[in-house]
């Protein structure tokens, strides 16, 4: 059996990640699926013979989201994923500053009859003469909201199109709906005025969503935000391990000393140290005495004293006196490196209770559309007004779309793990 970890692309929320893992476990030969979401991983145990790298890859293009196989892991690779994930957050931080600079006037307005209001917001907005001045107002606010937000309708419709809704569906569903209903309520506002109606005026007035659709789709985007700040601090806890190694070793090749990266080290180079450095690979000591500080791997804080004959670990720290050392153990063999490798698995991996999370979070999605489309429908036909109707089945899409489920457990056990690994405490 083979282990192997992908780069998993397109995923939005814990239905999505169940979505690839299904696909992938479906295929003969895969043995162990774990999809993490915050970390946008896979990793899968699978028989050679049976399956390729490529038939799994295939399986996720074809639940219509993107994976690549993830390469050796090295200090440029770790600088551009934390890179990746600045940019992702400034992006969020951006699209949720004019969220709520388009938002916070739009429930204003809504609310105003409700609020302590200077006289222009009265004279704008209140009484049957300026209903479509209120309506009309807060639907042009929420158009920047929208369209800042896009992608939950664009994600959401398109997973709902291919049979397989997630969260962004329950987003997308709710946000749209209630602009549409309030579009409509626009336009029966506007009827009721050139015919004389004025009951429906005051009836439509009174069942505006504008401010919901706006409302929805920006508190998803807080909960988004810190969702990747936290998947950002999580990284630098790891990046913070991979500094450890230094990106160049000065070894002795046919007598001369030469500078060379580390990737190029191989088993029986003689590494030279000098104070102040940090050794590039696991090894034995064959000249020289130094002290060395191994706070790093070990956690003891005092300086170890190190003479010919001793081991020397990679990722440690040369404090004093100039050392020559075999290695033994280069690249992904090396401590540091099974390290890095050991925390970053720990938190691809899934606790029995994120997997049961998952599993509820398969069918969340589907169960909640149905439950809306049958309490709407319910309350219509016992004789409920189609507002009244519609309100029921917008407030249930609404109220399931934080997705807490399946957040919460795997954030919990990503921060866990890349705070212990931050202070030295490693957990499998």
């Amino acid at each position: 059996m083979t282990k192997e970890n992908f780069d998993v692309t397109g995923m939005s929320c814990s239905a999505c990640s169940a979505r690839v893992e299904k696909a992938v476990a479906k295929i003969v030969g895969a043995d162990n699926v774990s999809v993490n979401l915050l970390t946008n991983s896979m990793q899968v145990r699978f028989d050679e013979a049976k399956i390729s790298v490529a038939q799994i890859v295939d399986a996720v293009v074809n639940a219509g989201y993107g994976a690549t196989l993830k390469g050796t892991r090295n200090q440029e690779l770790g600088t551009r994923e934390e890179r990746t994930i600045d940019k992702e957050i400034s992006q969020m931080q951006t699209r949720l500053k004019w969220s709520i600079i388009f938002l916070l006037p739009t429930v204003y307005i809504a609310m105003h009859s409700m609020l302590p209001t200077p006289q222009i917001i009265s004279e704008l907005f209140d009484g049957r003469a300026n209903a479509v001045t209120f309506a009309f107002t807060q639907f042009l606010l929420i158009l920047p909201i929208m369209y800042l937000n896009r992608k939950y309708y664009v994600n959401g419709f398109k997973t709902l199109a291919a049979g397989a809704p997630n969260m962004d569906s329950l987003v997308g569903l709710g946000s749209m709906a209630a602009a549409a209903f309030g579009a409509f309520a626009l336009f029966r506002i506007g009827q009721g005025l050139g015919t004389g109606d004025f009951a429906l005026v005051d009836e439509y007035s009174r069942n505006l969503y504008f401010e919901s659709a706006g409302m929805i789709v920006t508190l998803i985007t807080v909960g988004k935000y810190f969702e990747a700040r936290a998947k950002g601090k999580t990284s630098q806890a790891v990046e913070k391990l991979m500094n450890l190694a230094p990106k160049t070793a000065t070894v002795l090749r046919g007598g001369q000393e030469v500078m060379i990266p580390v990737e190029e080290l191989v088993i029986g180079d003689e590494i030279l140290i000098k104070p102040g450095e940090s050794f590039a690979a696991d090894g034995v000591i064959l000249d020289g005495a130094t002290t060395i500080d191994e706070s790093a791997i070990t956690g003891e804080s005092l300086p170890v004293n190190k003479t010919v004959g001793d081991n020397v670990t990679s990722g440690t720290l040369n404090k004093s006196g100039f050392v020559k050392f075999r290695a033994a153990k280069v690249g992904g063999e090396t401590t540091i490196s099974k390290i890095i490798a050991l925390v970053e698995e720990a938190s691809a991996s899934k606790a029995p209770i994120a997997k049961t999370a998952d599993k509820v979070a398969g069918i969340f999605v589907p169960v909640v559309i149905v439950i809306a489309l049958i309490a709407g429908t319910t309350w219509l036909i016992s004789g409920a007004s189609v507002e009244f109707a519609f309100s029921i089945a917008v407030s249930i899409l609404v109220i399931s779309c934080p997705c807490a489920l399946g957040l919460a457990t795997p954030v919990a056990i990503m921060v866990g793990t890349g705070k212990g690994a931050e202070h030295g405490i490693l957990i499998k």
